[in-house]
C-alpha cells in the first residue's frame, strides 16, 4: 500500500535518511515538516495517511499540535522519540498518537511500527464510529419515548397506541420515527409555552 506520508522531524539530516528509507519501502508521497508548529495546516494541506514525529523529547506544544490534528483531521500518528517517561507516553496517547517508539527512529523499524499504527488507528476509529452509532441510537429512542410520554399524557393513550401513532405518521410523511418525534416535542415545547 502506498502511503502519502508527512515526516516532522527538526534534525535535517535524520529526516533525510528516514525521507529515503521511507521512498525506497514504496510510498509515493513524503512530505517533511521541520517542526509541528504549524502542524495543522500541513495536514491539511496535504491530507496525509499517516504522520510520522520524531523529537528527541515530546514537549507540551508538540503534543497541543497533535492534539489539534487528532479533534479536526484524525490520522494514524508514529512518534519515535529518544527520551521519554510514564507522564510523556500518557500525553501523547491522550494527544491522539498511535504508536510511541522510546530510543529513536531507525529506518529498519518504520515498517512493523507503521503497520502496527496504522491498524491500531483503524481499530480505535472503528470503536470511535462505533460508540457515536450508539449515541446517537440512544438519543433517538430518549426522543421516541419523550414524544410516546406527550402523547399518553395530552392524548390519554396507552403507551403502544402512542407508539403505533408515532410510527404510522412517520410512514405516511415518509420521515424517520426520530424524525416525527423531535417534531412531536418541539410541538409540545411550543404549546406549553403559550
Amino acid at each position: 500500500m502506498v502511503l502519502r506520508i508527512l515526516l516532522v522531524d527538526e534534525n535535517a539530516e535524520r529526516c533525510r535518511v528516514v525521507e529515503a528509507a521511507l521512498t525506497a519501502a514504496g510510498h509515493g508521497v513524503v512530505t517533511t515538516a521541520s517542526g509541528t508548529e504549524n502542524l495543522l495546516a500541513r495536514v491539511r494541506e496535504i491530507e496525509p495517511d499517516v504522520i510520522i514525529v520524531d523529537l528527541d523529547a515530546p514537549n507540551r506544544d508538540a503534543l497541543e499540535h497533535m492534539r489539534s490534528v487528532s479533534r479536526e483531521r484524525p490520522k494514524p500518528i508514529v512518534m519515535f522519540v529518544d527520551q521519554s517517561d510514564d507522564a510523556a507516553i500518557g500525553e501523547a496517547i491522550r494527544a491522539g498518537v498511535s504508536a510511541y517508539v522510546v530510543d529513536g527512529l531507525s529506518p529498519h523499524r518504520v515498517k512493523p511500527v507503521l503497520e502496527a499504527a496504522i491498524a491500531r488507528f483503524q481499530a480505535f476509529q472503528a470503536m470511535r464510529d462505533e460508540l457515536e452509532k450508539t449515541r446517537a441510537t440512544l438519543a433517538e429512542r430518549k426522543r421516541i419515548e419523550r414524544a410516546k410520554g406527550i402523547l399518553m399524557q395530552q392524548r390519554g393513550m396507552a403507551e403502544d397506541e402512542a407508539y403505533k401513532a408515532l410510527r404510522k405518521l412517520a410512514m405516511d410523511r415518509g420521515k424517520p420515527l426520530a424524525e416525527i418525534a423531535e417534531q412531536v416535542i418541539s410541538i409540545s415545547e411550543l404549546l406549553t409555552k403559550i
